[in-house]
Parts: C-alpha cells; structure tokens; sequence
C-alpha cells in the first residue's frame, strides 16, 4: 500500500464525540504499530464550531482515561471523500447526513456507523439502535458513557481496518467480529 489509509469521524459539530473518537483510534492504531499506514482525522456537519477546541468535558474525559487531545474542530466537506477510505458518523443522523453529501455512490458506501464495529453489535434492524448519544446538553457521566460507547466500538474497528491495510487491495472497512481487547485506561 502506498499511501495511508485514512479514516475521518463525524458529528454534529467536531467538539464532542467524533474528537473523542478519533483520539481513541489514534491510540489504538499507535499501540497496534499501524500509525504509519492509518491516518485519523474527525469533523462535524454542521460548522458552528470550526477553528474552536473540543468542548472542555471531552477533553477532560480522554485526559482522565489517559488519551491525547489536540483538536481544532472544523465541518466535514464533500470534496474530503475523494481523499478518505472510511468515514465514520457517530449516529443515525449524521449516516443519512454524509450519504446525502456523498459525491458518487461509492461515496456514499464509505460512511459507516462506529458502533456497527462493536463486537458483538449484531445484525440490528434500526440504525439508531446504534447511536452514540451526544453527550453536550448533559453532565460529565454522559461523556464518561460516549467514551465506553467509543472505546469498545473501536476495538472492532481496528480489527477491519487492520484487515483493509494488510489486504493489499483496501476498500471501505467492513464491520466484522473479533476478538475484544480490553479499554485503554491509565492505572490507578
């Protein structure tokens, strides 16, 4: 493979769940010697935020679990996925939203649901069903909750990209079961 395989995160406005997102498969793809062959990026739908930090919850529950988080929210463009292998939308909403924008058909084949890697999701009939909830009109306990939602779906989401990178041929990574490793969580 000769250039990265490069996966974007998307919510609703690049300050809560999709940097959260993106730091924990950052560190994923580190710890599995990939971060070579991957790039990770996040963004939002909407531009309400761009140029700003993630909100300071965020950034508070990736310091306490023990993830980096620079960040610099800005809003996800149509002309991003003739660059990207994979985006991941954090909900339902956000699917439909990026699918609608997609270019090409093969575009639209790119956006996946992250918790649609969580081993042991299962065939779900409504999309919904796997949402990350957002996390921004609530309290700490409801970003603490993403985190887990985030951290287990991206085990199952380094298993498929790893499978993509090491294919010789990628594509979009398919959800696939595998084997859970445990969260990454700084000792006491």
């Amino acid at each position: 493979m000769t250039s990265p395989y490069r996966v974007c995160f998307v919510c609703t406005g690049n300050i809560c769940r999709s940097p959260m997102a993106e730091s924990v498969f950052r560190s994923r793809v580190a710890e599995d010697g990939l971060d070579g062959l991957v790039e990770t990026g996040s963004a939002g739908t909407g531009g309400w935020h761009e140029g700003e930090a993630a909100d300071p919850r965020t950034l508070a529950v990736l310091r306490a679990a023990g993830y980096p988080c620079a960040h610099t929210a800005r809003q996800f463009r149509a002309s991003w996925f003739a660059r990207l292998d994979l985006v991941i939308a954090l909900d339902s909403g956000h699917l439909r939203e990026l699918r609608r924008l997609a270019p090409t058909p093969d575009d639209a084949a790119k956006v996946r649901l992250l918790r649609s890697y969580a081993v042991g999701a299962g065939p779900v009939t409504d999309p919904a069903g796997l949402d990350v909830p957002d996390p921004y009109y609530g309290g700490y306990a409801g970003f603490e909750e993403c985190l887990d939602m985030i951290e287990t779906a991206c085990d199952g989401l380094l298993e498929a990209v790893r499978a993509e990178v090491t294919s010789g041929n990628p594509g979009p990574a398919e959800p696939r079961p595998g084997p859970h490793r445990p969260h990454h969580k700084e000792s006491a």
